[in-house]
């Protein structure tokens, strides 16, 4: 089936999306391209006079700084990003979610923890409270290659997450917070059979303040050390190693059994998108994330600066308004956070973003909200605090992947789902990362990193009904053991990332 030269997204719209090139003469929707518009881009249906608004979506989107005349090519250099003045509705458009009768329930094959809580990989992870014992972490767990693990067949690997902070910082505040709950989050992950902390010793953030805060006790399963009370960083690798290899055949006892779909908990995350990202694959992930509510499952929104201007549209959704406020109070955060740094939120859009056709952060968030469906907003949390509630949830980041899946994870993800339109080489452990391409030249373009094609909702070879269907099954499939395509390349060991807020001292 041959797609339609241009995409009008809502009847109300001025403006419609090129699905191929359009050249000077072509005719769509009634207007005259006057300009050659690329693949993805907008062309202008209506007169828009300056200063009036640019819609796509049904929804504002920015505001003409030029007088724009049908046909015209709508992008950066005639459209100004403006701050939204939004009035709230709170759980007015809240719908029903048919659960599935248990007998009817979907399974997989996962590792069910001594807590309840399922994994979906099964990891033993050396931790670090400061970048000061970054290294020992990598030499311990890099002593770990497959040749050492092949007696421990059920153990998915010994991995290092590192990072760059830990000291010269407050004690207290957003950004000590944030990175203990990270650690926490980690440390109790059900995709960990076991953990290691190590720790330097005299780092801002100690390893017993987080014990203390968060109740976490040692055991067999879990483990800490400092670099200082070691005496040095050789002994402390060789001990650390010790320790992992008495953590092995304990890591190694846990065997998957069949565990319904409830107990999946999925990070729904976008990057280098383009015009397509809102058409095509994060539609397709929401009616995924609508299926999985429907399970009984949990699945997790997060980039709060790529919502900004949908903000309102979840609020709608709200279970109560209760959450909804709670939303509406991270994105206040962020317009404190962006003016006291002298920035903006309409710097998110990349380079890549607008060269793939978008042209301001509305735009880009009108598209990015698709991935939560179309099910009620059950539960708001900030950065890598425990997602308790099911269904359809949100949790406060920045747009920066890295940082937000790490949230995510810390949270209580067991899987990761990444659309993209620009191309991304992304994964991530231990929850791995199912990658989806928004269009079919992507797709073709790397095979080895995209583990699904919505491409062909734009052709008519598939509706987002069967491609969300597709994702869900593939999720199944991930969760039971089956590698994705970023898995099976080694991605993951580098893309721990935690949000560092606040000032470095």
């Amino acid at each position: 089936m041959t797609a339609p030269a241009a995409i009008r997204l809502d009847e109300t719209d001025n403006v419609a999306t090129a699905t191929r090139v359009l050249e000077i003469g072509e005719e769509v929707f009634g207007a005259v391209a006057s300009d050659r518009v690329a693949r993805g881009h907008k062309i202008a249906l209506n007169t828009i006079a300056v200063g009036q608004p640019v819609t796509k979506y049904g929804q504002f989107i920015g505001t003409a700084s030029t007088d724009i005349t049908p046909g015209m090519h709508v992008h950066t250099h005639n459209v100004n990003f403006e701050s939204t003045a939004q009035s709230y509705e709170f759980s007015t458009a809240v719908r029903d979610v048919d659960l599935v009768d248990e007998a009817n329930r979907a399974t997989f094959e996962g590792f069910r923890r001594d807590n309840g809580r399922v994994g979906t990989r099964n990891y033993i992870a050396i931790i670090t409270s400061v970048n000061c014992s970054a290294t020992a972490a990598r030499m311990i767990a890099d002593h770990f290659t497959p040749a050492e693990l092949a007696d421990y067949p059920n153990v998915d690997g010994v991995v290092a997450f590192v990072h760059g902070t830990g000291c010269g910082m407050a004690d207290s505040g957003d950004g000590f917070d944030a990175l203990q709950r990270v650690m926490w989050g980690y440390a109790r992950h059900p995709n960990h059979a076991a953990v290691l902390m190590v720790g330097l010793g005299c780092e801002m953030n100690q390893i017993d303040w987080l014990l203390e805060a968060y109740g976490l006790e040692r055991g067999p399963r879990f483990q800490t050390m400092n670099i200082q009370d070691v005496a040095g960083l050789r002994r402390t690798i060789e001990t650390g190693i010790a320790k992992v290899k008495e953590m092995l055949p304990a890591a190694d006892q846990a065997v998957r059994e069949t565990c319904p779909a409830s107990d999946l908990m999925v990070a729904l995350q976008c990057g280098g998108s383009d015009a397509w990202s809102g058409i095509t694959a994060n539609p397709a992930l929401g009616h995924a994330c609508d299926l999985l509510a429907a399970q009984g499952g949990t699945g997790v929104l997060a980039e709060t600066p790529e919502i900004y201007g949908a903000e309102h549209l979840l609020t709608r959704r709200a279970a109560t308004p209760e959450v909804g406020r709670k939303l509406l109070e991270r994105i206040s955060w962020w317009q404190d956070y962006v003016d006291r740094n002298n920035g903006s939120l309409d710097n998110n859009p990349t380079p890549g973003n607008k060269q793939g056709g978008l042209t301001t952060i509305l735009e880009k968030s009108l598209g990015a909200a698709a991935k939560g469906g179309t099910s009620p907003l059950n539960g708001v949390y900030k950065y890598a605090e425990p997602v308790t509630a099911r269904g359809f949830t949100f949790m406060d980041s920045p747009g920066y992947d890295p940082v937000s899946v790490t949230g995510q994870i810390a949270s209580g993800c067991n899987l990761v789902t990444f659309t993209t339109g620009r191309g991304s080489a992304f994964g991530s452990k231990p929850a791995p990362t199912l990658k989806i391409a928004t269009n079919s030249e992507l797709a073709a373009r790397m095979p080895e990193d995209m583990d699904i094609d919505a491409g062909r909702i734009l052709s008519g070879e598939a509706s987002v009904e069967q491609v969300g269907k597709e994702i869900f099954q593939a999720w199944l499939r991930l969760a039971s053991g089956e590698g994705s395509l970023s898995e099976n390349q080694g991605l993951g060991d580098h893309e721990f990332v935690p949000w560092q807020i606040g000032a470095t001292m």
